[in-house]
């Protein structure tokens, strides 16, 4: 696997995730108490995430943690 590649997987699922339910980056980022900029920043890869951050935004997407590090993009 080539560096980055896991956070740009991360950021991938975390956007199709947070589309399909409808909704936009900063109405999601409120949710978390986080700025819209870091949720597009994690969209991108552009950020590391820790385990803890990576629980809460699967919570709020109600799926597994794990499902956000899928190579086939969950659903």
């Amino acid at each position: 696997m080539a560096e980055g590649e896991l956070q740009r997987r991360v950021g991938a699922n975390l956007r199709l995730l947070r589309v399909e339910r409808g909704y936009s980056q900063e109405a999601f980022a409120d949710h978390l108490g986080y700025h819209r900029t870091f949720i597009g920043g994690v969209e991108r890869g552009e950020r590391n995430l820790t385990l803890r951050t990576v629980e809460r935004l699967a919570a709020l997407l109600e799926v597994d943690p794990v499902d956000l590090f899928a190579v086939t993009p969950p659903s």
